[in-house]
């Protein structure tokens, strides 16, 4: 079985050519992103800058970092502690809900931090969770104590010592080293008591109603919620309990805490971050970059700006402009901009940010920085939805570098600023894409229409025998299809004359041959009067025969000529066809005597519009074709029939098959396959084109094909239901 081939039209041709237009928005976004990463260069050079500005705001100033324990060579995790900035106040009630946001900032103390124990600590021992924020003026503080076994405070009793208790140890903003004392009787409101001397005799016990605290009891232990101005702190801190698990002697089992309170050099300090950098930075109005400052060791002084809002400088650019009444800003918001943002633009969206409130600000730009060199690096946020820029500048005191500024903006802005680049980008190339394809189209279907109207002429212009039917009418267009169709009119125009000759070469020819023909015929003829010997006898008799060869040769020559000139002054009549088939087959069964016929013409009359002489010389040539072909015992089938509104009347005989590829050849002028068995007078392959051209004429259709059993060959004749009379 043969597929048929894939037939790709001028149009579909031309509509593949435009498809390269879609390269115009992948250069498009090409240059887009090019000119993202130019943006984003530039902003990261002046992240750079601001951190220079703020950096160079806070050199050089040793006050702003002095109190914040900023020149220690180190810092401890658990015994220099950090105040969190808190976002709102704390109820002080001692059920830790205040701290629910920053539980997981929450430092854990264990057997690391262990002063003193009696016996061996174990896991069921004494243990705490530990916190403090910065509020309003505050130092707030939480403690999630972990005690099998608390021991309150006798109700009378005027010792604090001789049950669990906190000890709370600082310097003033002076420098001045104090210490206080938290013990409770019950569970609610508690203050502390400053420590003058020895603890034990209470006369050294001073009441300080300014720190104030919530004493509760759980089912683990105790919490404690604390709040301490911080006009009382300077920039050392500690924190310790004192455990007591009997009951009866009340003696101390177990010191654990952040650092010792006993003495001044052995406390932790502490970092409250510093209002006066946060005034500087406020100061510098950076509202549209989150601004860190940090110590040495790494530690946040200082923040403002919210990083969900850095734009940077493009804040004052990523709002759209245009009429949003207009028809057009409708079909962008409707129907464009949702399939951008579908398929090809990223939406900006709110992010994750994990370092919102952190204590320590890592990285390698903060590394860079206080190692004394500005560096800036990209990192994506926590969640991956966001590209996030940090810069880092280091802060000098003299030649060494006390801590750095840190920048971080997002690239929401450059981000909002280039998707507004690619809708006005892709609005321009769907405009010219939508424009040059209805043009080209438009274009590819015009040619398209005058190649198949030249088409349509030149198939109209030669029939399926090769005869002009008529000329092709050239076009006036001075393109390349008007050339073409100048060109064709004048080649069919040149083959109408060439067939034109051709068709009255064989009436020529036997026009100029029978003269010749007739003294040849009479010149034998006087011969054969005369009295001759055997031999000349003989030889009279083969000119003689080649003579009558020769004049049945020019005979044939002119029939065809004869009858189709004949068949345009034909007149039509209307008569049962099946009558004039009986009729011709009685003569052929008399015409051919030796010959067995089969005739198949139904009982009712299939009456036609047509000539019945012509007719009948039609059916004439088939039977004489198929009596040539076939043996005296096979008879010849001949039948007729009506199929719809069509007369069918089919011819067929047994023996050879039809060549391959000759069934329509047969039906042209002066072709024959017939074989020399029979052959006893000479044929020249004119009488199928006779019987074509009668059937053209009543406008039916001859077709010669192999019969089913693969025995002989059939010719079947349908005139269609134009000329059926009803």
């Amino acid at each position: 079985m043969i597929m048929p081939k894939f037939r790709i039209g001028l149009r579909l041709k031309v509509i593949l050519i435009s498809s390269f237009l879609l390269t115009l928005p992948w250069v498009g976004y090409k240059y887009i992103l090019e000119m993202e990463k130019l943006l984003r260069q530039g902003q990261e050079q002046t992240l750079v800058g601001t951190t220079r500005a703020v950096a160079t705001a806070l050199n050089e100033r040793p006050k702003l970092f002095s109190s914040q324990a900023s020149f220690l060579e180190s810092v401890k995790k658990g015994r220099d502690l950090y105040a969190y900035e808190l976002q709102s106040p704390i109820t002080l009630n001692g059920q830790l809900a205040d701290w629910t946001d920053y539980d997981d900032r929450m430092v854990h103390y264990g057997r690391e931090y262990v002063q003193f124990s009696r016996r061996p600590y174990s896991n069921n021992s004494i243990s705490f969770r530990h916190l403090v924020g910065k509020y309003d003026g505050y130092l707030y503080a939480a403690f999630e104590v972990k005690d099998k076994n608390p021991i309150m405070r006798r109700k009378n009793s005027v010792r604090v010592d001789r049950n669990d208790h906190l000890i709370i140890a600082m310097t003033s903003p002076d420098g001045e080293f104090f210490r206080y004392v938290v013990a409770a009787h019950e569970d609610g409101w508690v203050n502390a008591w400053q420590i003058t001397d020895d603890i034990t005799d209470s006369t050294n016990l001073i009441l300080q109603n300014q720190i104030q605290g919530f004493w509760r009891t759980t089912d683990k232990g105790y919490n404690i919620e604390l709040r301490i101005p911080l006009s009382f702190l300077g920039n050392k801190l500690g924190f310790a309990f004192y455990d007591v698990n009997n009951g009866q002697n009340r003696e101390i089992e177990t010191i654990i805490g952040t650092s010792n309170t006993s003495h001044l050099n052995r406390l932790g300090t502490v970092l409250v971050p510093s209002p006066e950098i946060e005034k500087i930075l406020k100061g510098m109005g950076h509202t549209s970059t989150r601004i860190w400052v940090i110590d040495r060791h790494q530690r946040v002084l200082a923040q403002t700006g919210n990083i969900q809002d850095s734009n940077g400088v493009w804040s004052s650019s990523v709002k759209y402009a245009g009429n949003e009444d207009s028809w057009w800003s409708t079909i962008e918001k409707k129907v464009l901009h949702p399939l951008y943002y579908r398929y090809f633009i990223s939406e900006p969206t709110e992010f994750v940010d994990s370092l919102k409130d952190e204590a320590l600000v890592k990285g390698v730009h903060v590394s860079q920085a206080l190692s004394g060199r500005g560096y800036s690096h990209w990192r994506q946020s926590e969640d991956g939805k966001a590209m996030i820029l940090a810069a880092a500048y280091p802060i000098w005191l003299g030649d060494n570098v006390m801590g750095a500024v840190i920048a971080e903006e997002s690239t929401v802005g450059i981000q909002t600023l280039r998707n507004r680049a690619m809708e006005q980008l892709f609005n321009a190339i769907l405009t010219i894409m939508a424009i040059g394809t209805i043009t080209l189209f438009l274009f590819a279907s015009k040619i398209s229409s005058r190649i198949r109207r030249l088409r349509d002429e030149a198939e109209q212009a030669i029939d399926s025998q090769g005869r002009i039917q008529q000329h092709i009418s050239p076009t006036e267009d001075t393109d390349e299809i008007g050339d073409l169709s100048r060109s064709l009119a004048a080649m069919v125009g040149r083959l109408g004359q060439y067939n034109h000759y051709l068709e009255n070469l064989s009436s020529r020819l036997s026009h100029e041959l029978r003269t010749p023909v007739a003294v040849v015929r009479s010149s034998i003829e006087n011969l054969s009067m005369h009295n001759q010997d055997e031999d000349s006898q003989r030889y009279i008799a083969r000119a003689q025969d080649g003579v009558h060869r020769l004049s049945t040769i020019l005979s044939s020559m002119t029939e065809a000529t004869r009858i189709e000139q004949s068949l345009q002054g034909a007149e039509k009549e209307r008569f049962p066809l099946n009558e004039l088939v009986t009729g011709c087959m009685q003569g052929y069964q008399m015409a051919y005597p030796h010959q067995t016929f089969d005739v198949q013409t139904g009982k009712s009359d299939i009456f036609i519009y047509g000539a019945p002489d012509y007719l009948a010389q039609l059916l004439d040539k088939l039977i004489a074709n198929a009596e040539d072909f076939s043996k005296d015992e096979d008879a010849i089938e001949v039948s007729l029939v009506q199929k719809g509104l069509s007369a069918v009347l089919t011819v067929s005989n047994r023996g050879p098959l039809l060549p391959d590829n000759m069934s329509d050849q047969l039906l042209n002028s002066m072709v024959s396959v017939r074989s020399q068995q029979k052959q006893t007078k000479p044929h020249l392959g004119l009488g199928l084109f006779i019987a074509r051209l009668i059937t053209q004429f009543h406008h039916g259709e001859i077709e010669l094909k192999n019969r089913l059993d693969q025995q002989g060959v059939e010719v079947v004749i349908t005139l269609p239901e134009q000329i059926i009379d009803k």
